[in-house]
């Protein structure tokens, strides 16, 4: 850290010298505008950028380097993530057709992200959408209720036998889940890099980095309630004992229940809230211990998948309290 001593000119004004090499760096001349960002923490942000437009960051891929379309599929969410405004995907010869829909899959899951310009070689993708259109608050809403119906709706599928044709729909919700996610976790890293956004959008620095890790526990209890369908499926056409199915009903009531709370909470900074949502964890323990012990009583075709599903209800419920924890750690810092 450089210390610069700070000296009073005109009797009013204060002035502050910037370090040379900084100066240089950035190619600052004579009468060039700077910005000054005051941040929530003190700290006083100098910057080039003085438009309110995005920053434009453009990853540049070359095929001779990928071999592999899963590998490709990857680059390009890590960028999307990473916060690039524009992807470039180059070849020295034709780019094969399995690359072309890579790409196209990768348009499909990532919001905003559209093929502007398409050759022979060269494949351009442009980031179409203004991250300061899409409110934080407004994603997690969304992502909640996806992901609520979809542990009702594979309940719904146990309920009915084991239904494949539910079960099936729950899993394929999973990708909006997904594509919510990233666009949270993109958005996250533009604000870390871009002061501006983070004040054109009015999210401070530590709530962005709270909504990303409860964004990423939805997605996580999204992923269970896909585990339940899948464990569905196992067991599709089977008959389930009526104590067994009615012991995995309220469980997942009960994880439901946390669920709601936990996001009640959030939207409403409720630290006492979310400290009694996190006791009722603890009762969904005891009602996963029940369904376990009743389940293991069946025959091992129902026994594990059935265990399974109670395991994942169980994990759903703990990560509701874990969202509940990561509030009031948030909330620890911002209120008085």
């Amino acid at each position: 850290m450089e210390i610069r001593k700070v000296q009073i000119t005109g009797g009013s004004s204060y002035v502050i010298t910037l370090p040379k090499d900084w100066a240089k760096g950035q190619n600052i001349q004579k009468n060039d505008p700077l910005g000054l960002l005051s941040q929530p923490d003190g700290t006083l942000l100098v910057t080039r950028n003085i438009t309110e437009g995005q920053f434009q960051r453009e990853k540049v891929f070359s095929l001779a380097d990928i071999n592999e379309p899963v590998y490709l599929f990857r680059l390009l969410v890590g960028s999307y993530i990473s916060g690039f405004t524009g992807i470039r995907i180059t070849s020295k010869a034709r780019i094969p057709v399995s690359m072309r829909m890579v790409a196209r899959e990768f348009t499909q899951m990532a919001i905003g992200f559209e093929v502007v310009e398409e050759t022979d070689m060269t494949i351009t993708l442009k980031d179409l959408l203004n991250p300061a259109e899409m409110p934080f608050e407004n994603t997690i809403k969304r992502m909640f209720v996806i992901v609520k119906n979809m542990q009702i709706d594979a309940m719904s599928a146990l309920e009915n036998g084991g239904d494949p044709g539910i079960a099936d729909d729950v899993i394929k919700r999973d990708n909006d889940v997904d594509r919510l996610n990233w666009l949270i976790a993109r958005q996250t890293n533009m604000i870390l890099k871009n002061a501006q956004l983070s004040r054109k959008m009015g999210a401070p620095t530590s709530k962005v980095v709270n909504t990303y890790i409860i964004s990423r526990i939805i997605e996580r209890i999204g992923d269970h309630a896909v585990r339940i369908a899948e464990n569905v499926k196992k067991i599709s056409g089977s008959q389930i004992n009526k104590d067994v199915l009615t012991s995995i009903m309220k469980a997942n009531n009960l994880a439901i229940s946390l669920f709601d709370k936990s996001i009640v909470s959030f939207f409403n900074s409720d630290l006492k809230g979310s400290n009694k949502n996190i006791e009722q964890v603890e009762k969904l323990e005891e009602l996963y211990e029940k369904v376990a012990l009743l389940a293991m009583k069946e025959e091992p075709s129902l026994a594990i998948p059935l265990r399974s599903i109670a395991e994942s209800i169980r994990r759903s419920g703990e990560y509701a309290g874990d969202i509940s924890e990561s509030i009031i750690n948030y909330l620890i810092e911002e209120k008085p």
